[in-house]
């Protein structure tokens, strides 16, 4: 896989979620690739590799908090943005407990979550000039 400043990988299983963000970031300048499972997540992107994760928490087989914790565990320099649609106070806290970067509630605004991969990168392993 090429490294990438710039490269965004989104995990959802949701199908239409994953390509409305993949456009929605391409109009900013980012280069999206996405997945429905963490276990293709990982299979493709190895720690080395750079790029801001867009994560979805509620997934079937490993959720989005395990993954975090596996991302956090394995040293990868790597921003996680949470997005969920889940309103709990609760979960919003154990994700920038947990390493992630921020928590956006499904819908949220496209702004705010190109706000939080600039960030990201500015703040994590990367830099983004967009």
């Amino acid at each position: 896989m090429k490294k990438d400043s710039k490269k965004i990988f989104i995990l959802d299983d949701d199908e239409s979620v994953r390509r409305s963000l993949a456009m929605l970031l391409a109009t900013y300048g980012f280069n999206a690739d996405s997945f429905s499972c963490a276990k293709d997540f990982f299979s493709a992107v190895p720690d080395s590799v750079t790029g801001c994760l867009i994560l979805d928490i509620h997934m079937p087989g490993t959720d989005g908090w395990e993954v975090l914790k596996q991302i956090v565990k394995s040293g990868a320099r790597r921003p996680v943005i949470i997005i969920s649609a889940d309103k709990c106070e609760l979960s919003h806290e154990r994700a920038l407990k947990t390493g992630a970067i921020g928590y956006l509630h499904k819908p949220f605004i496209a702004q705010e979550l190109v706000d939080l991969i600039l960030f990201g990168f500015k703040n994590g392993a990367d830099s983004v000039e967009v």
